[in-house]
């Protein structure tokens, strides 16, 4: 295709600055739908110092269970924040309770710099987003969207601007007339994402809301999320059990178990420095054994496990005789034929091809299955075939156990095939 074009009947050559020109035209264009869509706040502006969203000392008491505990934390303006964890560890209702759908035990929810502790939700600034996505069946896409502008009693010409402005946002402005019923999941969820950026909430609560969707669907609308989050600048608050989901989506994670917030970082500082084996185990793959700090020197820890003695780097909680537990990433793992240099050897009990990865599984005892995960350009061996086994210990984390030691045999095949189970509160 040439680069040559064809304007009002003549030979026209784009040059530099006509291109530049054009692409401002462009970006004014977008920036004005955007405008006319919502309201004209404030837009992709990134994160700034002053915090959106504080929650202190936030607790909540069912009848027959204590739900969150002491539970702090802030998200500034403009952040893409996840709150991560398992099936009841409360991060739903976290959520609830900022959107105002259920009630603060004690503690304190404050909101752009108001105590919305005990406000109605009603007149919170926040809107949800939500996993079974809550459109009215009975509308059309139009009147969705439009369904809260109406209810404030916007003029219906702006009305008619602001949906069309938005649709075309996540390409559906032809689908304006559609019946719910005949779009696709995707399709749906944009629909409900753009019915609740369209009344301009200062913060954005999406609970779990691609759970629905198959793989492919899934890692598009993490792409269209993305890019809404960038281009309006809203805070938004997102729950999700999916690790992976977390990791790409979020400016910072907090992982949650048992109603406490065990730590709030970026995902690199999660993944590269977890707080506890428990964030360990949580995100992302690891390999979890148990042993004993037998020296410190250094600036290197000791180690002594049931099946090899090892390092690690030195921690300033780690003192003599401590019992410890071992996180070696997958990744970190080295098979190989070492000789003297192996830490370990061990016999390949699984394999899984992942394309560009492979997963192998190497029994080193009876009681102890390493995973390991390397290029599959690069590894060709078979189940039943013995292997060396060894790693950097600059890339191992210990930590020292305060609670009941984890399994040794981690992870499963399941955690690497993953799963999409439903996620209570």
């Amino acid at each position: 295709m040439r680069a040559d074009a064809i304007y009002f009947g003549t030979l026209f050559t784009p040059t530099k600055d006509s291109f530049e020109a054009g692409t401002k035209d462009d970006a004014r264009h977008k920036e004005t739908t955007q405008e006319r869509a919502f309201g004209g706040q404030e837009r992709g502006s990134g994160v700034s110092a002053k915090v959106m969203i504080g929650l202190h000392h936030v607790a909540k008491h069912f009848a027959s269970a204590q739900a969150i505990r002491d539970f702090s934390m802030e998200i500034y303006q403009g952040e893409f924040v996840t709150l991560l964890g398992a099936s009841g560890s409360g991060k739903t209702t976290i959520l609830r309770m900022i959107a105002g759908f259920e009630s603060v035990s004690t503690g304190h929810i404050i909101i752009d710099g108001v105590d919305m502790t005990q406000m109605p939700a009603n007149q919170r600034p926040v809107n949800s987003v939500f996993q079974n996505y809550a459109l009215f069946p009975h509308l059309n896409v139009f009147d969705n969207v439009a369904f809260g502008l109406r209810i404030k009693k916007v003029p219906e010409q702006t009305i008619r601007t602001r949906v069309y402005d938005a649709l075309a946002m996540v390409g559906l402005e032809k689908f304006a007339s559609r019946r719910i019923r005949q779009l696709s999941g995707g399709q749906q969820q944009r629909v409900a994402i753009v019915r609740a950026l369209i009344n301009e909430p200062k913060v954005l609560l999406l609970d779990e809301p691609l759970s629905a969707l198959d793989l492919k669907l899934r890692k598009e609308m993490q792409l269209e999320l993305k890019r809404l989050h960038r281009e309006l600048g809203i805070t938004f608050l997102y729950v999700t059990h999916d690790q992976e989901e977390a990791m790409s989506l979020s400016d910072r994670i907090g992982v949650l178990a048992q109603g406490e917030l065990l730590q709030y970082a970026s995902p690199e500082e999660l993944y590269s420095s977890p707080s506890s084996p428990a964030v360990a185990g949580f995100i992302g793959e690891t390999n979890l054994l148990t042993g004993s700090i037998v020296d410190v020197t250094k600036g290197y820890t000791i180690v002594q496990t049931p099946y090899f003695l090892t390092k690690t780097p030195m921690r300033a909680d780690h003192v003599l005789g401590a019992p410890v537990v071992l996180s070696v990433r997958p990744e970190a793992l080295h098979l190989g034929a070492f000789g003297d240099q192996a830490l370990c050897r061990g016999v390949v009990t699984e394999r899984i091809f992942g394309g560009s990865l492979v997963h192998l599984w190497i029994r080193v005892a009876p009681d102890l299955t390493l995973h390991c995960v390397s290029h599959g350009v690069n590894q060709t061996y078979a189940l039943g075939e013995e292997v060396d086994v060894q790693w950097d210990p600059n890339h191992s984390l210990a930590f020292c156990q305060t609670d009941k030691p984890p399994s040794s045999t981690l992870p499963g095949i399941a955690g690497v095939l993953g799963s999409n189970g439903s996620d209570g509160p």
